[in-house]
């Protein structure tokens, strides 16, 4: 059976040479050649012994998923359709700024936890990506966006936000986290990843032990009852025990808060009562929030808080000392915004009675 090589981070890739009687000195030599030189072809590894190469080639194989297309917003935002077999895709996401460029990742096909509020969810949960699969979204965006082995790359920041819940599928997430912050892969800073969770408790407490990153999670309600409604998990893990495990992420994190992401629903959890409540509910957590307006999607109940409701919300934050933006809708014109990430999946449980677009069919428009 041929071996992926980006299922690899840096102590499974020298496990992996071990046991072909190859030095770990080697495998990092490959690392570098996959994940800095973006390169694929194992005779173009020039520093490597041909006796080696000829092993790989036998061996192993470097398959990131495959680019079905490739949009481009009319604000410069980029969202990437990636076949992931099975009749099933997902979509990953870049949004370049003045002082960065953040790439969304995605890390199932579908999702299971079916928020409210979310396009992906309503088409349930197909499977967990691969290593591969994960780590590939950024290989193949950053060969597309022109990234250069020893120069700056276009991609500063990722963020596991994309399709899925990135703890529910803990291990390849962590494997992808691994390479994303490994100096011979892409070298990036832990305050520059970002996981968003909707609230795996036991889970946060893993990843905070096994590889702490900036902590985003997606809080969205002041209360038990309403957030029972917008996120079912919140039944099995509710605010007062995620309350308790972000502040025990604090002790480990790269940064001193954690950012709670809040979708502005109109006349759901939009009120200046929403906002007190919410004062006292993370009144013990350092935290930022960031008010996300929503986005809507077919069939969605839901309406976006208008304008003027989102900027007293925000000024009732704020004025309470808590750091507070807005976030920028991008991408809106490709169906690239926050929530919008629906991809070309197959869905399995057909709740929504609404025809889902398949991947084949993507690839015939």
């Amino acid at each position: 059976m041929t071996v992926n090589l980006l299922d690899f981070d840096a102590a499974g890739l020298s496990a992996y040479f071990a046991e072909l009687g190859e030095k770990p000195f080697r495998a990092r030599q490959v690392l570098r050649w996959m994940h800095r030189s973006g390169q694929s072809d194992f005779d173009a590894m020039t520093d490597i012994a041909r006796s080696l190469r000829e092993k790989l080639k036998a061996e192993a194989e470097i398959v990131p998923p495959a680019v079905v297309s490739d949009k481009l917003s009319d604000d410069g935002t980029r969202k990437f359709l990636f076949d992931v077999g099975g009749g099933n895709a997902v979509e990953t996401v870049f949004i370049p700024e003045d002082d960065r460029g953040t790439l969304c990742v995605s890390t199932q096909a579908g999702c299971a936890l079916d928020c409210a509020f979310c396009s992906t969810g309503k088409q349930g949960f197909n499977r967990n990506l691969t290593a591969a699969e994960i780590i590939g979204q950024l290989w193949q965006a950053n060969r597309a966006l022109g990234a250069r082995p020893d120069g700056e790359r276009a991609v500063s920041n990722v963020v596991l936000m994309g399709m899925g819940e990135p703890l529910a599928n803990f291990d390849n997430s962590v494997t992808a986290l691994r390479l994303m912050l490994d100096d011979n892969a892409y070298g990036l800073s832990r305050r520059r990843v970002t996981v968003s969770t909707s609230g795996l408790v036991p889970v946060m407490d893993r990843l905070r032990d096994a590889c702490p990153v900036a902590l985003a999670v997606s809080l969205h309600a002041p209360d038990d009852g309403l957030r029972d409604e917008l996120v079912p998990i919140n039944r099995k893990y509710p605010l007062r025990e995620l309350m308790a495990a972000c502040q025990r992420y604090l002790e480990q994190a790269p940064r001193d808060f954690v950012t709670f992401e809040y979708v502005m629903l109109d006349g759901v959890n939009d009120s200046d009562e929403h906002a007190r409540r919410l004062l006292h509910l993370t009144r013990d957590v350092p935290c930022k929030f960031n008010l996300i307006p929503f986005n809507p999607f077919p069939g969605s109940p839901f309406r976006r808080s208008p304008s003027p409701r989102i900027r007293r919300f925000a000024e009732i934050l704020m004025n309470a000392g808590i750091v507070t933006t807005t976030r920028k809708t991008r991408g809106e014109d490709i169906d690239a915004a926050c929530g919008q990430l629906a991809g070309q999946v197959r869905d399995k449980t057909r709740r929504s009675g609404r025809p889902v677009i398949g991947i084949h069919e993507v690839r015939s428009q």
